[in-house]
């Protein structure tokens, strides 16, 4: 019996007694994750991702390992749940013009302290004290760099479109906007480097695509590495008290952790390792989340069909944005049908050995997006359920 066919028995038997749709982690591949997580950023602190896990319990349980400290969210409305949850360390790592959320900032100590900000622009300051309310807390500030790698004068970008800002100018005036405005304090720096970070580099049957997303990823490593050091030491200037710099994320931890310049990494989705962190020659993760669609139709000879399964992830629409089908092996999707909304045929010999009821596993193509489509999680230890947690959405919280 091969590893997969194991796996695939032992969820089975975990969830014999449960009805599909359902989701689980596999705590072992959590943990062994977790601990990989920590080893490659090499005694620098991982910062959670939190959209990459999407459920309190499993934070939680990321924290209290050693080697990790802090959470990295992606929303106002979620940083300020989590903190009156009792998380004392809140970077919220996307501009925000949530207002509500900005009065209940300003307006109460506890969230104060626990929550730091991040921007971009003058102008994200001047939403921040028109949303005050006669709230008068100061606001912690992490200032964000761009970190794609520009060529030919600019005229060629690789990396997503993010903060403006570029170089150590760029950064260092606005600290010094920052720092001449009452009610903000500037505490960090972080810059994440996506196009290394969440780009694979070991593309399957992509040998030349391949070696020229290495190569790219060589460049850029490099550059970032250079100009990073330079804009922490142009920000220190003016913040010498500077609390942190926080770069990385889950297929870089290894190099961003690398540099002097960076205090903390970023990383998420290696805890669950969805389908599109696969690709990387720098680490091999255990996929840990699961979701399993009941087979409910057998068509014909070759194929099974399962309720519904049509959960794309976000980002450039393609076929890697769709789950995978994961157990039993070999099975695949119909081209002319994809995943459904309702339903999904599944082609492939091992349908044949599928009866009705049975479950098919699947792995999403993203971490965390995995638990908007469920209200719980079931944890599984060995070949047993031995904890349901609610995801966000079971906690009806729907923060994007």
């Amino acid at each position: 019996m091969t590893a997969r066919a194991a796996d695939r028995a032992r969820y089975d038997r975990a969830t014999a007694h449960l009805d599909a749709p359902v989701a689980i982690v596999d705590l072992e591949a959590f943990d062994a994750n977790a601990d990989d997580l920590v080893r490659r950023a090499g005694g620098k602190p991982v910062r959670v991702a939190s959209k990459s896990v999407r459920c309190r319990a499993l934070l939680e349980r990321a924290l209290a390992k050693d080697g990790f400290a802090g959470i990295m969210s992606y929303t106002l409305a979620e940083s300020l749940w989590l903190a009156r949850s009792g998380f004392e360390d809140v970077l919220l790592a996307y501009p925000s013009a949530d207002r509500s959320g900005y009065a209940e900032l300003t307006a109460d100590p506890k969230l104060a302290a626990a929550v730091t900000v991040m921007i971009d622009d003058p102008a994200q300051l001047d939403l921040v004290d028109a949303a005050r309310d006669g709230g008068r807390e100061v606001v912690r500030v992490c200032l964000e760099l761009d970190t794609s790698l520009r060529m030919f004068g600019g005229r060629v970008r690789i990396g997503a479109r993010r903060s403006p800002l570029h170089s150590p100018a760029d950064l260092a005036d606005l600290a010094r906007v920052v720092v001449r405005r009452e009610g903000f304090e500037v505490v960090g720096v972080m810059a994440y480097e996506g196009h290394v970070a969440g780009v694979g580099d070991a593309l399957a049957g992509r040998p030349l695509r391949s070696r020229a997303v290495r190569l790219m990823q060589a460049a850029a490593r490099r550059e970032l590495a250079e100009r990073r050091a330079a804009v922490v030491r142009a920000v220190r200037a003016v913040v010498p008290g500077l609390e942190f710099v926080n770069g990385g994320g889950t297929g870089s931890v290894q190099h961003t952790a690398a540099e002097d310049a960076v205090t903390e990494i970023a990383a998420g989705s290696g805890l669950y390792v969805p389908r599109l962190f696969d690709n990387y020659t720098s680490f091999t993760g255990r996929p840990a989340a699961l979701f399993a669609q009941p087979v409910v139709r057998r068509p014909g000879v070759g194929v099974v069909t399962v309720l519904g399964g049509g959960y794309p992830a976000s980002g450039a629409a393609g076929a890697d944005r769709l789950p995978e089908p994961y157990l039993p092996e070999g099975l695949r999707y119909d081209p002319q049908e994809g995943a459904g909304e309702v339903q999904t045929p599944l082609l492939g010999s091992p349908a044949d050995d599928l009866l009705i009821g049975d479950k098919v596993w699947f792995r999403h193509a993203k971490a965390g997006e995995l638990c908007e489509r469920f209200d719980a999680l079931h944890l599984v230890e060995g070949d047993a359920v031995t904890a349901t947690v609610p995801t966000y959405r079971g906690e009806g919280r729907t923060f994007l």
